[in-house]
């Protein structure tokens, strides 16, 4: 039952890091130490688990896609982006600095519990972070688009809002804030439900996830130094969209009022900095404690 429970909260944050514009769910993975059997899991969807499934094996098809770990953190992302959905509106609306301040902390500490897992820092190493770096700062400063609830268009933002979401460091929310319809699918649609926008997403983001998947396991297990450092890079160039001190760019697109960037100041001091500055720590303290809990777990299982 702990076991399960653990995994339910570690997919619950993973759900609550896809809500928020720049928090991204791979990281969250990445972090509490699943990201890597989540991959493994979700690429073993091949021919083989559908010839145990559809041959009547079900309890070969159930271990061979490894079925209750994806079960119990599907779960949790679930019931984290349908009941977090309204609670981070108003969290945004009215205490925005102190909610970017705390996860501004966790992502930054991040950086760095993430890339002592490289074994061998070598020239290679350095080039992909360098380029992962890159990447996630060059997404962050692209234009959105207009929103758009075309099916067609709604099957696409599943399929690259999912792949993002994996990827520690780059927020499906903000590929969906680029793609232009992070406000009709991540709020509109979630908050009331609408199953004509959520279920081409679902499929997209379905299809996405399996086939991403098969690439980041090769990755991960052909060129696994690399492969951290870049999603390390990831990490790191997505730290500024999380600045506490800036003010969003909003446009109006047909009724709506949509949030398509930012623009980054220099904090005042006074009492509001030092409260941020103390929730910063807080996040930065939540990946210390997160990453002791996993050691210990780890020091457990070497000594056993």
């Amino acid at each position: 039952m702990k076991e399960k429970l653990s995994l339910i909260f570690k997919g619950m944050a993973m759900g609550v890091a896809n809500v928020i514009p720049g928090v991204s769910g791979g990281t969250l993975a990445l972090i509490t130490g699943i990201f890597e059997r989540l991959i493994n899991a979700i690429k073993s969807f091949d021919i083989q688990a559908f010839k145990l499934l559809f041959s009547g094996k079900i309890k070969e098809f159930i271990k061979y896609i490894d079925f209750w770990f994806l079960v119990y953190v599907f779960l949790g992302v679930g019931i984290a982006i349908i009941s977090i959905a309204h609670l981070f509106e108003y969290l945004f609306k009215n205490y925005p600095v102190y909610l970017w301040a705390y996860f501004f902390g966790l992502v930054l500490a991040s950086v760095f519990f993430v890339g002592k897992t490289v074994s061998r820092w070598n020239l290679s190493v350095i080039i992909t972070f360098v380029a992962g770096t890159a990447v996630a700062v060059a997404i962050s400063l692209l234009s959105p688009a207009s929103e758009n609830d075309s099916f067609l268009y709604l099957l696409l933002c599943g399929v690259v809002a999912v792949c993002s979401m994996i990827l520690p460091g780059l927020s499906g929310s903000f590929v969906l804030i680029l793609l232009g319809n992070y406000q009709l699918v991540m709020i509109d649609a979630v908050s009331n439900m609408r199953i004509g926008i959520l279920l081409p997403v679902v499929l997209g983001a379905g299809v996405g996830l399996i086939a991403f998947s098969h690439i980041l396991a090769w990755l991960l297990k052909k060129y696994h130094n690399q492969t951290i450092s870049t999603l390390t890079g990831f990490i790191l160039g997505s730290v500024g969209i999380l600045w506490p001190w800036k003010e969003a760019v909003i446009k109006v697109f047909g009724h709506k009022e949509k949030v398509v960037g930012y623009t980054w100041n220099l904090p005042a001091i006074n009492t509001e900095l030092f409260i941020a500055l103390a929730i910063m720590i807080i996040g930065i303290a939540s990946i210390w404690f997160t990453e002791y809990l996993g050691s210990g777990k780890e020091k457990k299982i070497t000594q056993n």
